[in-house]
């Protein structure tokens, strides 16, 4: 009996130590996703008053956790019953987010001014625009939630199905937990940085940190965009190489960040004209 029962544990040692490793792969694979999904809630979460931002962001986390509670076993089923869709689920999510992040850089270029102007007219405490960020972040997030838990299963696709089902509920959890967690503690940088102002009345070694603080978060949240930009692009154009099979052995001596980035960038432009040219055609069919 006691043999047996401890037969048990090293088994399940076993399978947590598998678990461990490919949740490890599995969140190095999701990295770029995961640091564009911090930049973006980071930004969605700001430009609210200071009693708002906390409650905007559980919200957006709800609305994470939800997500991926839905996409997780959708996921599992699909790869058990109809594994072809994951690739084709991939290739889309892919488009959707070279296509986000083209736009991006669009709207730095050409529109920049405009939106800066825009972004002046805005109420901090309208809950109109509060439910509209929300809406807005947690549908972006069901995007790069489907490709999270595509990608951490795309690691896992040799194993048994309990490890993937566990390594992909981790990374699930830990994406959510982890991002999250540290959007939280970007947002109220400044709001402790006026505090430690306030509490040392603007003198000594805390009125400098408080300071740091306060100038530290804008540039903290332009440095995550552009990095999250970047890895937009990046991780849109790594799906399409490892998924296509002639973009795979496409010029093959070529630096793979720079294929990716290459790739990911031409089928953002691809995207964003298909987009503009549906919404100009459109109109033609209202008349």
């Amino acid at each position: 009996m006691a043999s047996g029962f401890f037969a048990i544990l090293d088994d399940i040692a076993a399978l947590m130590d598998d678990v461990a490793v490919t949740a490890k792969i599995a969140t190095k694979k999701t990295a770029g996703i995961l640091g564009d999904d911090l930049a973006v809630n980071a930004e969605k979460a700001t430009g609210f008053l200071s009693s708002r931002e906390l409650p905007v962001l559980w919200s957006i986390t709800k609305g994470s956790l939800i997500n991926k509670i839905i996409i997780v076993p959708i996921a599992l089923l699909l790869n058990f019953f109809f594994p072809i869709a994951i690739k084709f689920i991939l290739i889309l999510g892919g488009f959707y987010l070279a296509y986000e992040g083209v736009e991006k850089i669009i709207e730095f270029l050409f529109h920049r001014h405009a939106n800066a102007k825009a972004a002046k007219d805005v109420i901090q405490d309208d809950k109109a625009a509060e439910k509209a960020k929300i809406k807005s972040a947690v549908t972006t997030d069901f995007i790069l939630s489907v490709e999270i838990v595509i990608i951490a299963l795309g690691t896992v696709l040799e194993r048994s199905v309990t490890v993937q089902i566990l390594t992909v509920s981790v990374v699930a959890i830990l994406a959510t937990v982890g991002v999250y967690g540290i959007v939280a503690l970007i947002v109220r940088m400044d709001d402790t940085g006026y505090k430690l102002v306030k509490h040392s009345d603007d003198k000594g070694f805390l009125s400098v940190i408080g300071n740091l603080l306060i100038k530290s978060l804008p540039i903290i949240i332009k440095v995550l965009s552009f990095a999250g930009t970047v890895a937009l692009i990046l991780v849109s154009g790594g799906i399409f190489v490892h998924n296509i099979e002639f973009l795979h052995h496409f010029l093959p001596n070529l630096m793979s960040t720079i294929k990716e980035f290459a790739i990911g960038l031409a089928a953002g432009l691809v995207a964003v004209g298909l987009a503009e040219g549906v919404k100009k055609v459109i109109p033609l069919f209202k008349k």
